[in-house]
């Protein structure tokens, strides 16, 4: 086996000291990084892998990232080992990324990956019988490393030859993050945004969202798994769904959409206002309602007020003389399981991983 590891780095505290940790020992590294939709930790106007590709050069490590894709979202919609409070299938998703980079460790002459999972500090996945689990199906036994909680594992195979120092490795376990701060400060790792991390499918709103889609739509597209994380979302009837934008950040994006069947709506006039962007076919009176909704959400208009309807770029005109009422709009509302009212708060840009 050679000095060689492939590092899973998120960017977030735990895997930046586990890279470092591997540095300290003269072992040469590779990072990797995965990206999804899903990603809670980022600087403002960055992307999902941002703080992952900055630890890496700022520590002049190689990094590749590596976007899950459709395949992982096929993962999401059937998981094997369950889900946690959402819709995240969080051992599923460990398996998966591990499987990928075990796939590769021949190309990348790499003789074992490191991670920066701590045991006991998430309940569904880092867990003593979660962790052997995803060593086992990953295909990894015996060259996964965690140093940050070696110590509570069984050595792996470049601790016992040697490769690695295993006094020189942790025994952090639990949920407190005031081990990793105080190796952190022993490391010089003093610029981490994001320590626990977060993963937006944990959120029961996305959560609705993403089983909305995958009940109404199974040929949806990675555009419509985007979309869920922006917009209020509403269920017409079965075969039409509306999203309406937040603010001019999700404006912007809804305009840019062209999948087939969907159509935009917005104020005539160039008015300021919501866009809203329907996914299905639509009837007169859906047209209407639709348009009804942007009245509601457009600030300080003058009625009756024309609202556009673009489809196909072939545009036309609907007078709106009152908005729809609340108890209405609620009815179509995407909600948790047991949940009656409320939107997740406006993203502030965009966010990314842990």
């Amino acid at each position: 086996m050679n000095r060689k590891a492939v590092v899973m780095l998120s960017g977030g505290l735990d895997s930046t000291l586990a890279l470092k940790m591997m540095m300290e020992q003269g072992i040469e590294v590779l990072a990797v990084s995965f990206v999804s939709p899903f990603c809670t930790c980022t600087p403002k106007k960055a992307g999902c892998s941002s703080m992952a590709v900055k630890v890496a050069r700022e520590n002049e490590v190689p990094i590749e990232v590596i976007s899950k894709g459709m395949e992982y979202m096929r993962i999401v919609e059937n998981p094997r080992f369950g889900v946690g409070k959402g819709i995240n299938p969080c051992i599923d998703c460990r398996i998966f990324m591990l499987r990928k980079v075990r796939e590769r460790l021949d190309e990348w002459g790499a003789g074992f990956v490191v991670t920066g999972e701590v045991v006991g500090q998430r309940p569904m996945s880092q867990h003593m019988r979660a962790m052997k689990l995803i060593e086992k199906e990953s295909g990894l036994q015996g060259i996964l490393l965690r140093p940050l909680s070696a110590h509570l594992l069984p050595p792996t195979e470049p601790e016992r030859l040697g490769i690695v120092d295993r006094e020189r490795l942790l025994a952090i376990q639990g949920r407190s993050r005031q081990p990793q701060f105080q190796l952190a400060e022993t490391l010089g790792v003093d610029d981490y945004l994001c320590p626990a991390g977060g993963c937006l499918l944990t959120d029961p709103i996305i959560a609705a969202r993403l089983r909305d889609l995958f009940d109404h739509n199974p040929d949806y597209t990675m555009t419509e798994v985007r979309l869920v994380r922006m917009g209020r979302h509403f269920r017409i009837n079965e075969s039409l769904k509306v999203i309406v934008g937040r603010n001019h950040q999700e404006n912007m994006v809804l305009e840019r959409v062209t999948l087939p069947g969907t159509t935009r709506f917005f104020l005539d006039d160039d008015l300021p206002g919501p866009t809203a962007l329907t996914f299905g076919p639509l009837g007169d009176d859906d047209r209407r309602e639709v348009a009804r909704m942007v009245v509601r959400f457009a600030k300080k208009v003058q009625l009756p007020i024309r609202v556009v309807c673009d489809q196909n770029a072939e545009r036309s005109f609907i007078e709106v003389s009152d908005s729809i009422p609340e108890e209405r709009l609620d009815s179509y509302r995407l909600q948790p399981r047991g949940k009656h009212k409320g939107q997740p708060p406006a993203p502030k840009e965009s966010t990314g991983s842990s």
